[in-house]
């Protein structure tokens, strides 16, 4: 596990000065009446619970909306795939953040077979220009992928096993993480290389320690948006923790 001092005593500090950040960028969205759209996906017990929670624990909840869609209603299934999630965009002066999002079926439901291969296909050869419109229409949108070793995930798993305030986490997904690791590693890689575009690009973090997770995702989503009083002192991230990722030739 990587080790660093913010592992240690400095974390709540660090913390709260980028949480101050997150609060003035707040106030310039309303402002302004900007739309923003962070997407949250990666391994199972990669933290994206944890650190949705340390990006809006102090943002204003009637502008913040937090989106962690269940499966499909049947009614639902009959649907254009991106339809649900068109609901729940950021109108304006809103800051959305996704707990997954529609790139479920680039991950799961293909590792799984939640989809067919002609389903698949379709998302795969859609999401960009969907994107794309998102963006022409005046959203900005950030998508980070959290990543951690196999072994940092069977811990995580276990831990959760044993921690009576993390059995609603568990599901029968989680017991498949493991067994198709590399199944689920060759979809991330799929989905990366195709679906990192100019408009909205991937950011992938390396997210075996939570800390550094927090604390990095919330610098490089800061430094990469305007707004006023901007302490850029407290953005420099960690190379080692955020890994930009290539823009797809085909875009």
């Amino acid at each position: 596990m990587i080790k660093s001092i913010e592992s240690g005593s400095n974390y709540e500090a660090d913390l709260r000065l980028l949480q101050i950040e997150l609060v003035k960028l707040q106030h310039h969205i309303i402002e302004k009446g900007l739309r923003l759209l962070v997407i949250l996906e990666g391994r199972d017990t990669a933290g994206k619970d944890g650190t949705i929670k340390c990006l809006s624990e102090h943002l204003s909840p009637r502008d913040t909306r937090i989106i962690a869609l269940n499966k499909p209603s049947s009614r639902e299934e009959g649907e254009w795939y991106f339809q649900r999630y068109v609901a729940e965009l950021p109108t304006k002066g809103e800051l959305v953040f996704f707990n997954r999002s529609w790139y479920n079926r680039a991950g799961v439901e293909k590792v799984m077979g939640f989809c067919t291969k002609s389903q698949y296909q379709q998302f795969m050869g859609s999401v960009n220009e969907f994107e794309s419109l998102i963006v022409k229409s005046g959203a900005q949108i950030f998508k980070y992928y959290l990543d951690i070793n196999k072994q940092e995930q069977a811990k995580r798993l276990k831990d959760r096993e044993k921690d009576p305030l993390k059995q609603w986490k568990i599901s029968p997904i989680d017991q498949q993480a493991q067994k198709k690791w590399h199944q689920y590693s060759e979809a991330r890689d799929l989905m990366l290389a195709n679906t990192s575009s100019k408009a909205a690009p991937w950011t992938v973090i390396n997210a075996n320690d939570k800390k550094l997770t927090h604390l990095n995702l919330m610098r490089d989503l800061l430094s990469r948006v305007d707004y006023p009083g901007k302490n850029k002192k407290l953005l420099k991230v960690d190379s080692k923790i955020v890994l930009p990722c290539p823009i797809s030739a085909k875009k």
